[in-house]
């Protein structure tokens, strides 16, 4: 059986004030259709996994809407984290919960908040990873980068594992420099890391404990109380102890320094919805360009948008009044009941210093 693991933490703070502490990205209709970025993920994960083996990893501010978002998946499989650690803690609990369960069980992680445009190829990608996955490597699958990009993980592929597409990762590097990355791009031999990770759950928290062993300890303490009476007095002793780390430093770098890390290639239009401008390049554009961001998840009315001489503009109406803009070039305008933002394009990264700006003064309400 696969079982697959969704992480829907975050806050997503480069998409305020669409997106906030209370009602991340993953919740919000941002695919081009009424699905959320969450269950669309669900509904692609649905050719591998069936909703008794599909999992969700979350936060407690999020748990009800993740259950009111995904009926057909059972309330046991919403595992709630008491507080954020980080990705190694969130897809650990995951594994070290299904391995009491199917201790040699091949488990996928996906995050909650990216698009895929190719289903058939998604999946054709992750099967091909489960098969290395079955021979003992912590597989991963790799996106042909198109620009130098900073926020990604890169990995460097070595030679074939098999007959099949899989291949060796020599390298795992997480976040490097700008100059680092321009140099990965440009040498061809190097894939993104789409955090998207395919393994036994035995070798997986084999690994675990050779390079983080508290935290392994504390999660397989917590998991064997998961299904008792003591869940909550573990979760409240242990959980705040562990580690704060995400799985591609606590993992990944140092299990592809001893050959045990693979990769496949993913070429499935994938796009991690970091920003604004990624989701103006990536959903439907009008004969200029303009890309206006409907409410398709009913949270509001359908808002009116008047564009004159407008170019390259992303337009998030959620107020549910007239926005208009005239004579301009390259923005995002996002509209919100409390909240308008307008910044440009190529500054979309920065919005995150605004959400900071904002906690700075103490402004909890509007982040």
């Amino acid at each position: 059986m696969f079982y697959a693991v969704i992480p829907a933490g975050g806050s997503g703070t480069r998409l305020w004030p669409l997106s906030r502490a209370g009602h991340p990205k993953f919740l919000h209709a941002l695919t081009g259709t009424p699905a959320t970025l969450l269950q669309a993920t669900v509904h692609r994960l649905g050719a591998l996994a069936d909703p008794e083996s599909t999992y969700v990893v979350t936060g407690v501010s999020h748990a009800a809407a993740v259950a009111r978002q995904l009926p057909a998946l059972p309330d046991a499989n919403i595992l709630v984290e008491p507080s954020p650690r980080d990705s190694c803690a969130a897809i650990g609990l995951a594994a070290a919960i299904i391995a009491t369960r199917d201790p040699h069980a091949v488990m996928g992680s996906f995050a909650a908040d990216h698009l895929v445009r190719d289903g058939d190829a998604f999946t054709a990608a992750v099967l091909s990873a489960v098969d290395g996955a079955r021979d003992g490597l912590l597989m991963t699958i790799g996106i042909t980068p198109t620009h130098p990009e900073t926020g990604y993980g890169y990995l460097r592929c070595g030679e074939a594992v098999g007959e099949g597409p899989v291949s060796r990762v020599e390298e795992f590097t997480e976040k490097p420099p700008y100059d680092v990355a321009v140099s990965y791009v440009e040498s061809g031999r190097y894939f993104w890391n789409a955090s998207m990770f395919i393994w036994r759950v035995d070798v997986f928290l084999a690994e675990l404990h050779r390079q983080q062993p508290q935290l392994h300890a504390g999660l397989t303490r917590i998991a064997a109380a998961w299904d008792s009476a003591e869940r909550e007095r573990v979760l409240g002793d242990v959980w705040p102890t562990l580690p704060k780390i995400s799985v591609d430093y606590a993992v990944m770098e140092g299990a592809a320094a001893t050959g045990m890390v693979g990769t496949v290639p993913g070429d499935f239009g994938w796009t991690d919805v970091g920003d604004f401008d990624t989701l103006g390049d990536v959903l439907e554009r009008d004969e200029r360009g303009n890309v206006v961001i409907e409410a398709d998840d009913g949270t509001v009315g359908k808002s009116d948008v008047v564009l004159h001489d407008t170019d390259r503009t992303v337009i998030v109406p959620r107020s549910g009044r007239l926005v208009t803009a005239v004579g301009v070039q390259d923005l995002v305008i996002v509209d919100t009941s409390d909240a308008l933002m307008v910044c440009s394009r190529d500054r979309a990264q920065d919005v995150k210093k605004l959400v900071d700006s904002l906690k700075e003064r103490g402004d909890s309400g509007h982040v």
